[in-house]
């Protein structure tokens, strides 16, 4: 069996499932990260036989963070680069100290998609669904949804973020893929699923 090959069957999982992406923990020497997994866009360009990419953020600076493509096989990224993000020593047995890296990650990795996960993990999701949605990554309250024009479908990310935050409305709205959900940065905007659903209601 290949070493990722758990990323096999998370892709399958999150494609059968409607999901742009999953976050799952890593602990390497005493050190937390958060590691997303997503599926590539539509036209985005993807590295022959990749299944996946990855982001990999350490926990106590979400900044700091290394970025690379993954098939059944391992990471596709240069090796120094993998190397120094873990501060993994460099020694003259550096293939063997990689291979035996990836066997170590991949217990990480899960076979299919996971809710209810960790505050901290929950927000890196959100953060990056709503980058990847062009949007600030503090809109977190949502105050309404509006039905897209031309019939459109809301996005990937903006379904999934909604999954996360606001799983009981989005369970109101999500057999019709033209609508949307609002969101604010204002927690002031917040407002309750009863008067989202009556507002839109009253359209």
């Amino acid at each position: 069996m290949s070493v990722f090959e758990s990323f096999k069957l998370l892709k399958a999982d999150m494609i059968a499932n409607g999901w742009a992406i999953e976050g799952f923990p890593l602990n390497y020497k005493g050190l937390d990260y958060i590691v997303l997994a997503k599926l590539y866009e539509k036209g985005e360009i993807k590295p022959k036989y990749a299944l996946l990419k990855i982001e990999i953020l350490k926990s106590q600076n979400i900044n700091e963070r290394l970025i690379s493509a993954v098939n059944a096989n391992g990471f596709l990224i240069e090796p120094k680069l993998l190397r120094e993000f873990f501060n993994i020593e460099y020694g003259e047995n550096l293939g063997d100290i990689l291979s035996q890296f990836n066997e170590y990650f991949a217990q990480f990795i899960p076979t299919q998609i996971t809710l209810g996960k960790p505050p901290r993990i929950e927000e890196a999701m959100i953060a990056s669904l709503s980058k990847s949605d062009s949007q600030d990554p503090k809109k977190r309250y949502c105050y309404g949804v509006r039905r897209n024009q031309d019939g459109r479908a809301r996005t990937p990310f903006n379904d999934n973020k909604t999954r996360l935050l606001r799983p009981t409305l989005y369970q109101e709205f999500s057999a019709d893929q033209s609508i949307s959900f609002c969101y604010s940065i204002d927690t002031n905007d917040h407002k309750s699923d009863a008067v989202i659903i009556q507002n839109f209601s009253n359209r």
